[in-house]
């Protein structure tokens, strides 16, 4: 509808200047919003003011030359008025908006859906926990938010690929090894110093038992080197298959997973260095490599090789995002931790200094998530390997309510996720709210086919949905496909979280003051199609949230 409006506003302009109506500055692009205050109209435009102060004539003259055209469309406009100093407002006739129940009909699962990304290669990558440890409630915020998004950019045109990065190298593996290895000695009734930063929880003790039971008391005897090595593989590899099984249960899917270790395998992070060097981004200064990261806007330059000739994080993050551009695509999101804020400005400069544009590269953050059962904290402690893990919601409250619970508010803003809460069977339980909905529409609809009644879009008298709760139900489902074009450019998961549930609350609001089902067959048959519209987009927006759509609760 806003599309509509838009081309019709531009059209009527366009007749306007060559008949000399209204003055020429050239094209502006009119563009209508949505007034805040639906007192005011449907839509409206400052076109008339962008033309007055372009040309020094009055915007309110030339606001009612372009009122009084727009008003001839009488099959398309009910009411065109001017208010202040030249905005034009405008209100559909009402069968324009029932257009939209005839569209969702058509198009069902595809409603919402739309070609404005054409075709632009984007990837996503979220969750990249290490395997060194089960994914905990806060990857869990990361997994529903990157994946979520992902389906919202795939629906609005974009060419998408999601993407886990493994760190399978690093310090980390081989304190990972070290933490197993010395509890499997521990149980192994020889006695070992556990690693002062070593990982702990129950789940190294679970990894060591197993160890013993592969090997039984063979590492006793093998070299320190070589024992912490093979506990390091085994144990990553027992962590990435559980890591890979809890995503699956909340229905998270990745196209790719991308090791690091193959960065090195194929000479990737020493190419890498090489193209910096080249190209006169890197240099050596105190027997180290430096990246000129504060040529292109970071604070300071980064090191790539420390003086011990290690390399830093930066160096095979640099040469995994140069894979990426050079796998095309055009644009890369990261989504990371809120703890990684300082790490964006580094990587937005190795974008640029790759080659690429820098605002081809986003990284939305993640904020923390705090656990909440009623009104009493949850308590977590990673250090002391005392932490809720994704599975431990998952079967707790659900996947859909945890993932609904996760993208309820904006990614970068602090969470708090009340177990409780998630579990209820009330409209105090939003995803419960919004499921609910649905639910009622399909028994509605139930009903209604007892009664030989269909929601039968050919037979459908839609002049009939004329009245002021009719057709704010329709508007708020016209509403829907801009809400997902807003929430690809934007970014932002939460959008359809907001979405869903005002939908939801102005259905059972709707329902509560009207009845769908009457002695008029007529309006019955009309208010079928209605709600079994609402039902519809109910229906994709959770599909998008990757939540169910129960038809009975």
């Amino acid at each position: 509808m806003k599309e509509m409006v838009e081309g019709l506003l531009n059209k009527t302009l366009d007749e306007l200047i060559k008949k000399g109506s209204i003055p020429d500055v050239g094209k502006i692009g009119a563009q209508v919003s949505i007034p805040t205050n639906t007192a005011f109209g449907d839509f409206a435009t400052n076109a008339a003011m962008i033309l007055g102060s372009k040309a020094k004539k009055k915007p309110r003259e030339i606001a009612d030359r372009i009122a009084r055209a727009m008003q001839e469309h009488t099959e398309v406009f009910d009411k065109v008025d001017i208010a202040g100093p030249g905005f034009i407002n405008f209100r559909l006739h009402p069968l324009m908006w029932t257009k939209t129940l005839k569209e969702i009909h058509k198009q069902k699962d595809n409603y919402g859906k739309s070609t404005c990304g054409k075709g632009k290669k984007v990837q996503v990558e979220f969750v990249s926990a290490n395997p060194t440890g089960p994914l905990h409630v806060g990857h869990g915020r990361g997994a529903a938010v990157g994946d979520t998004l992902a389906r919202i950019l795939k629906a609005t045109g974009f060419d998408v690929s999601s993407e886990y990065y493994i760190n399978d190298v690093g310090n980390q593996m081989n304190i990972l090894g070290a933490s197993v290895l010395a509890s499997y000695m521990d149980i192994s009734g020889k006695e070992s110093a556990f690693p002062e930063n070593g990982y702990k929880g129950d789940y190294i003790l679970d990894l060591a038992e197993k160890v013993r039971e592969l090997h039984g008391q063979d590492l006793l005897n093998m070299d320190r080197d070589e024992a912490i090595q093979c506990c390091r593989k085994f144990a990553s590899g027992i962590i990435l298959d559980q890591i890979k099984g809890d995503l699956e249960g909340f229905n998270v899917h990745f196209d790719c997973f991308f090791r690091e270790s193959s960065l090195y395998r194929d000479n990737s992070v020493t190419n890498t260095l090489e193209y910096l060097k080249d190209k006169g981004l890197a240099y050596e200064k105190d027997q180290a490599l430096w990246f000129s990261s504060s040529r292109f806007g970071d604070e300071k330059d980064r090191v790539l090789r420390k003086q011990d000739k290690t390399l830093t994080y930066f160096a095979p993050d640099i040469a995994y995002h140069k894979n990426k551009l050079d796998r095309g695509f055009e644009r890369i999101i990261d989504i990371w931790g809120a703890d990684h804020h300082g790490y964006v400005p580094r990587m937005s400069a190795a974008i640029e200094a790759l080659g690429a544009d820098k605002n081809s590269f986003h990284a939305p953050l993640i904020q923390l998530v705090s656990l909440v059962r009623g009104k009493k904290p949850v308590y977590m402690s990673t250090r002391a390997g005392e932490f809720v893990t994704l599975k431990t919601i998952v079967d707790e409250v659900g996947k859909d309510a945890a993932r609904y619970f996760f993208l309820m508010r904006r990614s970068d803003a602090h969470l708090v996720f009340d177990l409780e809460l998630a579990t209820k069977k009330s409209e105090e339980n939003p995803v419960f709210y919004v499921q609910y909905a649905h639910a009622r529409i399909c028994s509605i609809l139930k009903n209604a086919r007892k009664e030989g009644l269909e929601p039968s879009i050919e037979q459908a008298d839609l002049s009939l949905l004329s009245g002021n709760d009719d057709l704010d139900l329709i508007k708020k489902l016209a509403t829907y496909p801009d809400m997902l074009v807003s929430s690809a450019e934007n970014l932002e998961t939460h959008r359809v979280c907001f979405y869903l549930l005002d939908l939801a609350t102005s259905f059972h609001r709707f329902y509560n003051k009207n009845r769908v089902i009457s002695d008029d067959k007529g309006l019955s048959t009309s208010r079928l199609v209605l709600v079994d519209a609402v039902r519809q987009v109910i229906r994709n927006a959770l599909d998008i949230m990757g939540i169910d759509a129960p038809e009975s609760m």
